[in-house]
């Protein structure tokens, strides 16, 4: 069965504004919590799911705007079932770094307010 429905009436009531390049369309990005191992952070995953015919050609280290804030592409998104939508990982890209030396000579990696152990 042929899909009839505009994808954005299904974007509306979640999605967020998301540019790239001179594109510009709605998405909804999920932002899951911190992974942790062994007492240490391991990463953060950024997921936006987005029209494939606005954003479906994006490709490794491309940069999108997500309500304001810049991510980079981590991979050429993938196309969800019938392929109207696709799912584009994304990395939060680092606006300010600055390094906290601790007493046991490990450094604190701040970035936006998160901070990340790393051992000397």
């Amino acid at each position: 069965m042929a899909w009839t429905e505009d994808p954005t009436d299904f974007l509306q009531d979640f999605g967020v504004t998301v540019t790239a390049g001179g594109t510009e369309g709605l998405g909804i990005l999920d932002t899951p919590g911190e992974y942790v191992a062994d007492g240490r952070v391991i990463t953060t995953e950024y997921l936006l799911r987005a029209e494939a015919s606005k954003f479906g050609s994006l490709a490794y280290d491309d940069s999108i705007t997500v309500a304001g804030t810049t991510y980079t592409v981590r991979e050429q998104p993938l196309l969800v079932d019938d392929g109207i939508f696709c799912l584009v990982l994304l990395t939060k890209a680092v606006v300010a770094l600055s390094r906290l030396l601790l007493e046991d000579g490990s450094f604190l990696l701040l970035e936006d307010g998160g901070y990340l152990l790393l051992e000397a």
